[in-house]
């Protein structure tokens, strides 16, 4: 118990570090599990427990975000499958060419096992992709959705081949997991009973553990149950909510995960040096991303940030070598080796992400040679009519500014949303809403609008960073109207200011100033009005210039 409690404060303390320098935690919890193993400790089975956990979780918060219907654009299962294919060759051959040169870990290696590495680094991450878009906040937007998409149909490969890789025949009780799905209206209903609290939280760890307890009964690998009961509520309005309350329990069990990696076996001068080699092929595995996706019609835009979210490694390629030694079909300095080249390719790709935007619009120039003249009905142009004010992000705070300006200016007010479920909902309800991010240059390309005639251009995106960028790029435009983003923090705001906005507005400082207003007009009298002079007294939490 002891030695979890250090190997637990020891991965805090790299992941803190991690932090400090701007990447993934989780690079430090592997770095934590390597530099235990050199001082003499060995994975527990506490350790061992929480891995297995933190995998569960994630396959049912996967399946939580899934919606099947996503996956049949062949933007999604046709270059999940073709990508894959291709980089199990690329893969294959370089490992064999590897072991060819004399590399020891590598050259005694038979071809199935060649084959079972390429498969392992075919793989990009989950965790980190679903990470960076989130922090973004362009989890829903196409080119998010199409990245998430790619690794959903990775992490079922993945899973399929864990339920195979046992060795186990499902038995004749099998056939009775397909009782579950006439009980998808009684896990919803559940999921509505069990409210906002820790009934819901409770609800799913029950769901995802139970159900992937359920489908070992029948022989069938857990991690798969987990994923299809995740499925069964991904309909569900608060399936969005029951995933970011496991956000926390999922990323807490991972660390057992990833510190069970480091934990396999000693680093050495060997591994570290290949490695750097493995490394080399991931601008490869990069590219073969970025040219099917566009022949498959995808803008540059979409091809690019997807496919720089997908330039790293997978703790699912971990995973399936970590079977494979397991099952005695490689050796743990493999496994090892693979964990060093993971934790480097997430080094070299959290800043890639981070400047995402600023590489796309320096290599556009260079790669507009791939785009194609088709376009997929998501990008194609877009004929919005007269428009005197813009919202980007029709949340609940972009919403209540839209209509607050169509009031004002009736049908002259355009809102603009990545999330195509977001803008169907908000067309049902009478509202000017079109599919599109302010942050992407095609955008205003795609768009046939008269700009002498926006007045106001209202930034609302939850994101912060994400209105900074669309602030400088209206300003790199030649916007010349008048601009208002939304900010959460202080720092923020500045920050916004600094960057061309005319009014930055503190969402947490408004919400009190609101509060208080709104109270004073429905509860208060002229009369009881505490305000000198008959005001609210509400003051305005806003930056402006």
């Amino acid at each position: 118990m002891h030695s979890d409690i250090l190997a637990i404060s020891i991965a805090y303390l790299s992941g803190l570090i991690a932090r400090s320098l701007a990447l993934p935690p989780l690079i430090g919890y592997l770095l934590a599990g390597f530099v235990l193993y050199a001082g003499g400790s060995r994975l527990s089975p506490t350790l061992t427990g929480l891995a297995d956990l933190g995998v569960t979780l994630l396959l049912f918060t996967i399946g939580l975000k899934l919606r099947l219907s996503s996956l049949l654009m062949p933007q999604i299962w046709a270059v999940a499958a073709l990508h894959m294919l291709g980089a199990v060759v690329l893969g294959t051959a370089s490992v064999w060419l590897l072991g060819a040169l004399g590399v020891g870990l590598f050259a005694d290696l038979d071809a199935a096992s060649v084959a079972l590495v390429a498969f392992a680094l075919s793989f990009s991450s989950t965790v980190f992709a679903v990470k960076v878009l989130e922090e973004k906040g362009e989890m829903y937007s196409l080119y998010g959705r199409i990245a998430v998409g790619i690794l959903v149909v990775q992490d079922i490969a993945a899973v399929l081949f864990l339920a195979a890789s046992l060795g186990k025949v499902p038995t004749v009780w099998a056939l009775g997991l397909v009782a579950l799905l006439p009980l998808k209206p009684v896990l919803q209903r559940l999921l509505d009973k069990s409210g906002h609290g820790e009934l819901q939280i409770l609800f799913g760890l029950t769901l995802a553990l139970g159900g992937a307890q359920l489908f070992e009964l029948v022989n069938i690998k857990g991690d798969l149950g987990a994923l299809l009961l995740g499925v069964l509520l991904a309909s569900h309005p608060r399936a969005s909510e029951l995933a970011r309350q496991l956000l926390g329990f999922k990323d807490l069990f991972l660390v057992g995960f990833f510190l069970s990696i480091g934990l396999s076996g000693p680093i050495s001068v060997e591994a570290v040096g290949v490695a750097l080699l493995l490394l080399a092929l991931v601008p490869l595995k990069s590219g073969l991303f970025f040219l099917l996706m566009s022949r498959f019609h995808l803008r540059l835009r979409t091809s690019v940030l997807a496919s720089l979210s997908l330039s790293n490694y997978s703790e699912f390629g971990l995973i399936v070598c970590a079977i494979g030694v397991t099952q005695g079909w490689i050796g743990s300095e493999v496994l090892i080796t693979l964990a060093i080249a993971l934790s480097l390719s997430f080094i070299i790709a959290a800043p890639l992400n981070v400047a995402s935007y600023r590489i796309y619009v320096h290599l556009r120039p260079w790669l507009a040679g791939f785009e194609t003249s088709q376009r997929i009905a998501e990008e194609e142009s877009i004929m919005p009519g007269d428009t005197s004010v813009i919202v980007f992000g029709m949340g609940r705070v972009g919403t209540g500014a839209y209509d607050a300006m169509r009031q004002r200016l009736g049908d002259l007010v355009l809102g603009v949303d990545v999330d195509q479920m977001t803008v169907d909902e908000q067309q049902t309800q009478a509202r000017r809403v079109i599919l599109g991010s302010a942050t992407d240059p095609d955008f205003w390309d795609r768009i046939q609008l008269d700009f002498e005639s926006v007045n106001l251009v209202l930034l609302a995106m939850p994101n912060t960073q994400e209105n900074l960028f669309a602030a400088r790029q209206l300003k790199e435009l030649g916007y010349t109207g008048r601009i208002a983003a939304i900010a959460k923090y202080a720092d923020e705001t500045d920050a916004l200011m600094q960057a061309g906005v005319h009014a930055a507005f503190n969402l947490y400082a408004e919400a009190g100033a609101g509060f208080a207003e709104h109270v004073c007009s429905e509860l208060l009298t002229q009369s009881d009005d505490p305000a000198p002079g008959g005001g609210s007294g509400a003051k305005e939490n806003a930056t402006t210039r």
